[in-house]
């Protein structure tokens, strides 16, 4: 169990680093094309909604529903019923999702006056600032059918992951950025809004996914004809436990969303900066807190089926002190260097235009969502340890008081500090809610956090400490801020390299070996 999940999140981890990788490079694209201009606001809006209800209802919601069953499938009843269930989910969910993808494309405008509020007013009132509104309700015919096809793409994702087949999975994402880079480069000269070419690209990008992971569900013998089965068993228990499931993990996402309708209200480029600086976020948040996330749900339904109580509580604890183990530095190293890794990726072309300083702005909102980088990662962790148990409505309850937090934190801290104020307060209530999950999973005897991953945190607080003061050291040293594209990519992979070996070494000097990570069942005397 313990090489079998390092090794599968290694996996993932490294297929997630290329999508990941690939999606900067993507954002550098839309930063150089559009900047931090109002179309920038635009097209990201417009994306950033069937992205929340893909992760909302796909991998949020559908996913964490949908693989404790299917593992309980696996386990008791064997593949000829897996591969039968997963017709009938395959049905189900995309005939539903057709019809909300066709009302999504027909009903964009309302969508856009709901989430986009400052823009509709503007429009309303005959102000120029109304282009905005007529622009995203167009964007949105284009970006918003990405949720039927990668809401399939999500359910195929599940059943490989269950079967322990992850590398497609976490790969697929890939070909995403790759059809946005691509459409953006070939089309961006064909329209008078460049945003189009964007939307376009996400478009394929859904399709493409799609197609991809077609033949490796055929391979695994698990392809066959979807059948709509609203009233299985096993499907009504998969729709029993997603609904509560709509709260639970995704509630950051729902954060995000709100988010978003705020900065509405604020100065234009807004939604531009909270996009790159989250985009910055979600870097490490994936490489590590996804891709662990990714594999410790299968294996925690699978502990539950099989009645194995410590085993679980030993996953649970090595979960959580992977991510701290990785999260502590990165959000370290977030907060010391951000100006430099968005001069470079973002401070090209349009991004450059107007008399804002867009590095600034976007390095002081990666500082203020640093600040729950960590609880963003225990969140992908600790959910699991519900869910895997089909519990998904005390999570619910979590998530309401953390919806209901994180806007008294966005009404206490945006009339002051705007943007910053919104970033801030989502990272507040990400904290609260990391919190409450491990305070509930103690309460019920599930988990508890071990003295060990105690000693060990300390230990990554320390070098975490090292490793900040060496590179805010050695980065003063340098006026970079005017130095020419490859200088800032030469003084950025040093800095990095300088983090990571300063890093490993003082964990090294504080008697952590490779070992003490890899494994999933410790003892006091490790």
């Amino acid at each position: 169990m313990a090489k079998g999940l390092f090794r599968s999140g290694m996996i993932v981890s490294a297929m997630t680093m290329i999508s990941r990788i690939l999606g900067l490079v993507r954002d550098a694209v839309v930063a150089n094309l559009l900047g931090a201009n109002a179309a920038a606001d635009v097209f990201l809006f417009a994306n950033r909604i069937p992205n929340f209800l893909r992760r909302l209802f796909a991998e949020g919601a559908f996913a964490q529903a949908f693989v404790p069953v299917l593992s309980e499938i696996k386990e008791q009843q064997g593949d000829d019923k897996v591969r039968f269930f997963v017709a009938q989910a395959a049905g189900t969910l995309g005939t539903i999702l057709l019809i909300v993808t066709l009302a999504g494309v027909i009903a964009s405008p309302v969508i856009a006056a709901l989430f986009g509020t400052g823009w509709f007013i503007e429009w309303y009132q005959g102000n120029p600032e109304g282009e905005k509104f007529v622009l995203a309700s167009e964007l949105l015919k284009w970006t918003f059918p990405y949720l039927f096809f990668v809401s399939l793409v999500a359910l195929s994702g599940a059943v490989m992951n269950v079967y322990n087949r992850f590398a497609v999975a976490a790969f697929t994402p890939v070909l995403l950025n790759i059809s946005i880079i691509s459409c953006a480069i070939l089309l961006h000269d064909q329209f008078s809004v460049g945003a189009y070419s964007l939307a376009i690209g996400v478009f394929v990008g859904g399709v493409v996914q799609l197609l991809f992971q077609l033949p490796f569900l055929y391979r695994a013998k698990m392809l066959s004809k979807p059948r709509w089965a609203w009233q299985d068993d096993n499907v009504k228990k998969v729709r029993t436990l997603m609904i509560p499931a709509l709260f639970g993990v995704s509630i950051s996402q729902i954060n995000l969303l709100l988010d978003t309708m705020i900065a509405s209200l604020l100065m234009t480029g807004s939604i531009a900066w909270l996009y790159y600086s989250d985009r910055l976020i979600e870097f490490p948040l994936g490489l590590f807190g996804i891709g662990i996330a990714t594999v410790i749900l299968p294996a925690l339904s699978k502990l539950h089926s099989s009645d194995k109580s410590t085993d679980f509580q030993h996953t649970l604890d090595w979960g959580v002190r992977f991510v701290i183990f990785l999260g502590l530095p990165a959000m370290v190293g977030l907060m010391l260097i951000s100006p430099l890794i968005i001069s470079v990726l973002f401070d090209h072309g349009a991004f450059k235009e107007g008399d804002i300083d867009h590095v600034q702005a976007v390095s002081l909102g990666v500082m203020a969502y640093s600040v729950g980088l960590v609880s963003f990662m225990l969140i992908k962790v600790l959910a699991p340890g519900f869910y895997a148990r089909q519990d998904t409505k005390t999570p619910v309850r979590i998530g309401i008081i953390t919806l209901v937090l994180n806007m008294v934190f966005n009404i206490m801290l945006a009339p002051f500090i705007g943007y910053l104020g919104l970033a801030l307060a989502t990272s507040m209530s990400a904290s609260c809610n990391a919190y409450l999950l491990y305070r509930q999973l103690n309460k019920e005897q599930v988990y508890h956090f071990s003295s060990f991953s105690g000693r060990f945190t300390f230990k990554c607080i320390v070098a975490s400490a090292v490793m900040g003061l060496s590179v805010w050291y050695t980065s003063n040293q340098f006026l970079w801020r005017d130095w020419h594209f490859m200088q800032q990519v030469i003084l950025l992979s040093g800095l990095l390299i300088l983090a990571g070996f300063v890093y490993f070494l003082s964990m090294f000097m504080l008697g952590v070996r490779l070992n003490t990570i890899k494994n999933v069942a410790t003892t006091e005397s490790n």
